[in-house]
């Protein structure tokens, strides 16, 4: 028997980054050591006391049967509680707070409730590749907000073409940014709720790296601008903060009539996160948050580590703003591949193409503060042997 795919299969994006860790494994099968900056995998682990509340919870049998199907209240709970001490936001547990498995499934969700086949989502270019699958699985169609340097990597609402305006139902933003690793302005946001209230397009904040910020400022949570939960929600993860990207634990907050729907879709998806991980969750974010600050620290240390040391050899870029990732331009006569798979070959060290993100990546590379100091530093050293970059004086 021939198995046929669906149509909404077959438009599927391309997974761009599988062709890379194809290339990354040939070079570790030839045996070299390979310092790996491509991926966006937290490298350390979660802080002991979240996962002892795991294991306690895990013996707790009220967490053997299905949970709550919108998610437990001490998750939402927490999650208002976290918005709060974090960004004097106040939230409605119960009707402003909807449970995800994981801020990326949301995301996808989203244009399931939302989106219908022809509509526009915005999207921003470079960005985050998951966004195009939210759009593809509807069948939607993207309109790319380019993000360049000389507009400080953020979208300008004034060169979006009016048919695509008359056809947009929502519109993906993500600061701290990934992949160019700046954030974005109070006064940003403003204009976004205007922007978004005057052509009915809800937002949607990718707040993932929300946490993690650099000499000593804060990001803006979305939630923070008047008027943001009457056109838009904010998705958050733990994944980021607190290092437990394999946990699986996200949440979407805001608009009440986007919660409802995006609890609706998840009834005939799932029945919620096992309850253990939930209450582990929520011991996250109502406890102590020195373990954040700690991490933080730790990212920032290497931030500078890293840019030190391209500086040192040449390789001129402004510092990460936040995320746990740096945007580096690529020397002139390369595409963001073939300097990508140079760094690869000659020196066995891996980036991320910035092509990959959107054809604005294209000209920059993406590295991630996932190593530590000192390995930062080796790769480096063997980027500098290559004898690409003109060495400061």
């Amino acid at each position: 028997m021939r198995i046929q795919p669906s149509d909404m299969i077959d438009r599927l994006p391309t997974q761009f980054f599988a062709t890379l860790v194809a290339k990354v494994n040939k070079v570790i099968a030839c045996g070299h050591d390979v310092i790996n900056l491509g991926q966006g995998n937290p490298d350390l682990p979660t802080p002991p006391h979240i996962v002892e509340e795991l294991k306690a919870q895990a013996e707790n049998p009220l967490h053997h049967k299905y949970p709550p199907f919108s998610g437990r209240l001490e998750l939402k709970q927490a999650v208002a509680h976290w918005y709060k001490q974090q960004f004097d936001v106040d939230l409605d547990p119960e009707e402003e707070v909807a449970i995800l498995f994981g801020s990326k499934t949301g995301l996808v969700e989203i244009c399931q409730v939302l989106m219908n086949a022809g509509d526009v989502a915005l999207v921003p270019d470079p960005g985050y590749p998951d966004y195009w699958s939210g759009v593809a699985v509807v069948n939607g169609r993207m309109s790319m907000m380019p993000l360049t340097a000389e507009n400080q990597f953020l979208p300008d609402y004034s060169k979006i073409p009016q048919a695509d305006l008359d056809r947009a139902k929502l519109m993906f933003l993500n600061y701290p940014n990934n992949p160019t690793a700046v954030n974005a302005p109070f006064e940003f946001y403003e204009e976004t709720v205007q922007f978004a209230r005057k052509h009915e397009i809800v937002v949607c904040h990718d707040f993932a790296y929300g946490a993690i910020s650099y000499d000593g400022k804060k990001p803006v949570s979305f939630m923070q601008v008047p008027g943001a939960k009457e056109v838009g929600v904010e998705f958050y993860t733990l994944s980021k903060t607190y290092n437990m990207a394999g946990w699986r634990v996200g949440a979407m907050v805001g608009n009440r009539e986007l919660v409802r729907l995006i609890n609706l879709i998840q009834d005939h998806y799932f029945v919620s996160l096992f309850g253990a991980v939930q209450m582990a969750a929520a011991k996250a974010m109502t406890d102590s948050q020195q373990c954040v600050r700690d991490l933080v620290a730790v990212y920032e240390g290497r931030r500078n580590a890293l840019f030190s040391n391209l500086h040192r050899i040449g390789w001129q870029a402004p510092p990460s703003q936040g995320s746990f990732f740096a945007w580096l331009p690529v020397p002139a006569g390369f595409t963001s591949v073939e300097f990508s798979d140079l760094l690869l070959e000659k020196a066995h060290v891996v980036v991320a193409p910035g092509v990959g993100f959107g054809p604005s990546g294209e000209g920059y590379v993406r590295a991630a503060l996932l190593s530590d100091e000192q390995r930062l530093a080796e790769a480096v050293q063997r980027i500098e042997q290559l004898g690409l970059f003109a060495k400061t004086k």
